[in-house]
């Protein structure tokens, strides 16, 4: 029987120009530590806010494609640079390499600009979800499902009977899905498990939220939810695993030696950190 494998699940960073993302480095930095054996990132790196068809008029002053797009590159370059860089230091020590499989799933954000270019064919080839640069990762397209380990990803389920995600606990979802599952695009974390008759049991974890700042359209009481990234340990091929999440306020006592609530404040006095 093969070893177990490890998987790293990071969740929507919805990254923008105007955000603040240390936790970006030490993302980077965790993932090259525990050296996981599959990368996957949920979609969503990139918030894409010019693009929005939900924000008018004012909060739309002064956003840039360009600078969405930089601003989300220039994110994902920090945090592949620890992983490249414990790669190429293993090669040239002649060690076991680490070669994890690296996984993108786009999410609703990033094809705003397709759907822009779908729009007005004038703009057809000049703006794109393929524009944001996720380097050596796999990319899959929106609503792609991958499987890895018996465990299938993405950025979320559809309902098959609408273009609705599908709603409810995680109960009601491993039902309609059917396997056991990992998924972004909801802010929070919710996991659960189900015995089926067979003797099997399925997992399903949805998990959303891998930011800092606050999203102002889920108001002041829509803001203290979980910000974190997910492990699966002990994948075993067939769906089964065990898991953890690791919230950024660990990493932030792990890597600045304070909490969220006294890091933030230090760092960015001018923000309202209320909410972590």
């Amino acid at each position: 029987m093969a070893d177990p494998k490890r998987i790293v699940f990071i969740p929507d960073t919805q990254i923008r120009p105007e955000v603040p993302t240390p936790h970006i480095d030490w993302l980077g930095d965790y993932v090259t530590s525990i050296r996981p054996d599959v990368i996957v990132i949920a979609g969503d790196w990139w918030d894409m806010a010019s693009l929005s068809s939900h924000d008018v008029g004012l909060p739309m002053e002064g956003r840039r494609y360009k600078d969405d797009l930089e601003s989300g590159n220039e994110a994902f370059r920090r945090f592949c640079a620890p992983i490249e860089a414990e790669q190429a230091r293993l090669a040239a020590n002649k060690k076991r390499l680490w070669k994890p499989r690296k996984i993108y799933l786009k999410g609703n954000h990033e094809i705003r600009a397709d759907r822009v270019a779908s729009e007005d064919p004038k703009l057809f080839g000049t703006i794109g979800s393929d524009d944001c640069d996720v380097r050596d990762f796999e990319r899959f397209q929106f609503l792609e499902r991958v499987w890895e380990q018996g465990v299938v990803f993405s950025h979320y389920f559809q309902n098959p009977h609408s273009s609705r995600p599908i709603g409810g606990n995680i109960e009601n979802m491993l039902t309609k899905v059917g396997n056991s599952f990992v998924m972004g695009h909801v802010q929070g974390y919710a996991h659960g498990s189900k015995d089926l008759a067979c003797g099997k049991t399925v997992h399903g974890i949805r998990a959303g939220s891998c930011y800092l700042h606050r999203e102002e359209y889920r108001s002041n009481q829509g803001q203290k939810h979980w910000r974190g990234l997910i492990r699966l340990e002990e994948c075993d091929g067939e769906g089964g695993f065990s898991f953890m999440d690791v919230t950024l306020d660990f990493l932030s006592r792990r890597y600045t030696g304070l909490p969220l609530s006294e890091y933030m404040p230090k760092q960015y006095p001018m923000g309202d950190w209320s909410h972590l």
